[in-house]
């Protein structure tokens, strides 16, 4: 009996020579089975590059976007532009043909900036341009009178404490990277008012600057006293941090009239097109509406919204249509943490196993150079070879991991996550600031993001299998 128990084992080996075994005795494709799959769409892939890039949808993404971006602004949460924004993207979204548009409702945070102004008093009158942080409070009517403190770190704050009671703190930490150097616009306020002080002022999170403050989001702690805090240019930044070295005495009169109100009303905007065959499952592209209250958005985050909707657009151009379901989400209230994707998320998360990837492009839409992906092995490996179908505009490279906001819940779960990689050389000058309006965006460089996130969610929608997991 063990002699025909090995040579049925044996047979059973040669039969499924390179595959591999289900639980329930099915097998599973072989990698070069999935290889062989993903250039059959060698063709399709090259129809979408040539409809997006040169053909009659050539800068169709950066004329809507234009249109979009100069019909309505910028668009801070809990405001009427973001309102109007949302009925703007529900209505040509309907018009384009696409179908379950909807819009699923969200709580937002709701705070304006107010006027506000500062002025260098001492050594000599001197107009500081400053944006006020999200969440900050307002000063007192009659503004704040007091005399700086220029700390560069967090530890030469805590190491000063006993100077900075009662005074402004500005910090002048050098710009770093993104991810290291945005904890003091997050924490700075918070930190300066452990130590006594009435305000703080933090050098704009940016790597290049033309005297141009740059706002985005801070955070207050329940038991730590709240106190207004705004950013700065780095040149202003500077100039006092030498003055300070040099021992002058500094004077500044701020003033802020910031406003909190309670949560509005908002929506994550949502369009489809309906899979052929597994439409219950979900190929997600997303970025999202909103932006801070300054420029016009185009960049954080139009042009990814905007390649976005151009996936669903060139792909209902062509006539395809994919096994699973694409879905478009425009996400709301990211800047303030991402609220619109937690809740679509606690909406939808229930149907999690039917989610096979969720993408966001939210760090610009300039030259592609790949795709930043999260997920196992296995999954990477074949968006690697997915990529290959992108080697007509040579944007191949998949990168690790992958980054959004809005689409971290879901990546936590086990789900694959991909995101835009492109060069981001620039786009931290413009960041959060008056700065980031179409003129830098570049209407050929929206063309191949564009079809880079199309031919990407495409493939993966139409694909026999879901992106394994890990």
């Amino acid at each position: 009996m063990k002699h025909l128990f090995l040579i049925f084992l044996m047979n059973l080996l040669h039969q499924y020579a390179g595959k591999s075994l289900r639980r329930d005795g099915s097998s599973l494709k072989s990698f070069e089975d999935i290889k062989n799959e993903i250039a059959g769409y060698t063709d399709i892939a090259k129809a979408i590059i040539d409809l997006a890039v040169h053909g009659k949808a050539q800068n169709r993404s950066y004329e809507r976007l234009a249109v979009f971006a100069d019909t309505i602004g910028p668009r801070l949460s809990g405001s009427k532009n973001l309102e109007a924004a949302i009925k703007y993207m529900f209505s040509a979204l309907q018009k384009d043909g696409l179908e379950n548009v909807h819009l699923e409702p969200v709580k937002v945070p709701h705070w304006e900036r107010g006027e506000e102004f500062a002025v260098m008093l001492e050594p000599r009158n001197h107009s500081i341009a400053i944006l006020g942080l999200g969440n900050s409070i307002a000063t007192p009517p009659e503004g704040i009178i007091a005399e700086v403190i220029v700390v560069a770190s967090f530890d030469e704050l805590r190491a000063r404490a006993q100077e900075a009671k009662g005074k402004i703190v500005v910090y002048n930490e050098p710009f770093i990277s993104y991810g290291e150097t945005v904890q003091y616009r997050l924490q700075g306020a918070v930190e300066a008012a452990k130590v006594g002080a009435v305000a703080s002022l933090i050098r704009s999170i940016a790597s290049f600057s033309i005297h141009s403050p740059h706002t985005g989001g801070q955070s207050y702690q329940p038991d730590v006293p709240q106190i207004p805090t705004a950013c700065i240019t780095v040149e202003d930044a500077e100039m006092m941090s030498r003055m300070s070295l040099r021992g002058t005495k500094i004077v500044v009169h701020l003033r802020m009239g910031a406003k909190t109100y309670p949560d509005s009303l908002s929506f994550n905007t949502v369009a489809e097109i309906v899979g052929s065959k597994y439409p219950e499952q979900v190929v997600l592209v997303s970025g999202h509406l909103d932006s801070w209250d300054v420029g016009q958005g185009a960049m954080d985050d139009g042009g990814g919204s905007f390649i976005s909707w151009e996936a669903l657009s060139l792909i209902k151009d062509l006539g395809l249509r994919p096994k699973r379901t694409l879905r478009l989400v425009l996400w709301t209230g990211e800047e303030q943490g991402g609220v619109g994707a937690k809740q679509y998320y606690q909406l939808h998360k229930e149907n999690i196993s039917n989610f096979d990837i969720v993408m966001e492009s939210d760090e610009g839409t300039f030259q592609p150079s790949g795709l930043g992906f999260s997920g196992s092995a296995e999954a990477r490996d074949i968006v690697k070879e997915i990529m290959t179908l992108l080697q007509p505009i040579n944007v191949t490279d998949v990168y690790d991991p992958a980054d959004g906001t809005d689409i971290a819940y879901w990546m936590r779960d086990g789900v694959p996550g991909a995101s835009l990689y492109n060069d981001i050389s620039k786009y931290f000058w413009f960041h959060h600031s008056q700065g980031d309006t179409m003129t830098v965006q570049d209407p050929n460089q929206m063309n191949l993001c564009a079809a880079v996130w199309t031919v990407v969610s495409y493939v993966i929608a139409d694909m026999e299998d879901m992106l394994p997991r890990v």
